[in-house]
């Protein structure tokens, strides 16, 4: 029986990767990689004897759990403190976090000629336009003014967005040992 636990390591291994990749694709799949680690612990204590190993210790998803949520706090923090250092409105700030959401829909499909970073590149031009848009209604200013506001938010977007990535590949990394040690 030991082997297939190795088999369920090595498959919980390849699948975290693609689920890392898919931050970079702006999609929870960090969120998914813990789903997947959950369900994998679940499923062991189902069809597993009590007194056999599991896959993850309890204390490890616990920690991944807290790790990914500040991952998100990070991701949020780093675009609007980005756009807040620069000088920005609070309506500029809102408009970059908005951009940044629609931008993934909206840019992506323009942008298809950019594997797999086509999403990022997605997000990071609508922060930056939705920076602007929100500077140039929030008070009387040109474009020349919003635009270092709207540099500040784009740069802690790809901040906050690399942190995520970073959290996210420190989660693989941890439940893949955790899963090839127990």
């Amino acid at each position: 029986m030991d082997w297939l636990l190795y088999v369920v390591a090595a498959l919980f291994f390849v699948l975290g990767a693609v689920c890392v990749v898919l931050v970079l694709l702006q999609l929870p799949g960090a969120w998914i990689m813990l789903a997947l680690a959950g369900l994998i612990e679940w499923l062991d204590r189902l069809y597993l004897p009590p007194d056999d190993q599991q896959t993850f210790d309890w204390w490890v998803l616990g920690a991944s759990l807290a790790l990914l949520l500040i991952g998100e706090v990070v991701e949020f923090i780093a675009g609007v403190l980005g756009a807040k250092k620069a000088g920005s409105s609070t309506r500029g700030m809102v408009g970059a976090l908005i951009g940044g959401i629609v931008g993934v829909f909206v840019f992506t499909p323009v942008l298809f000629f950019i594997p797999i970073f086509g999403a990022l590149v997605g997000a990071v031009l609508g922060t930056f336009v939705g920076a602007i848009i929100g500077e140039l209604t929030a008070k009387q200013t040109t474009l020349k003014g919003s635009m270092k506001p709207a540099f500040g938010a784009t740069v802690g977007r790809v901040v906050g967005t690399m942190s995520k990535v970073l959290i996210a590949i420190a989660v693989w990394l941890m439940l893949t040992v955790s899963a090839f040690v127990t």
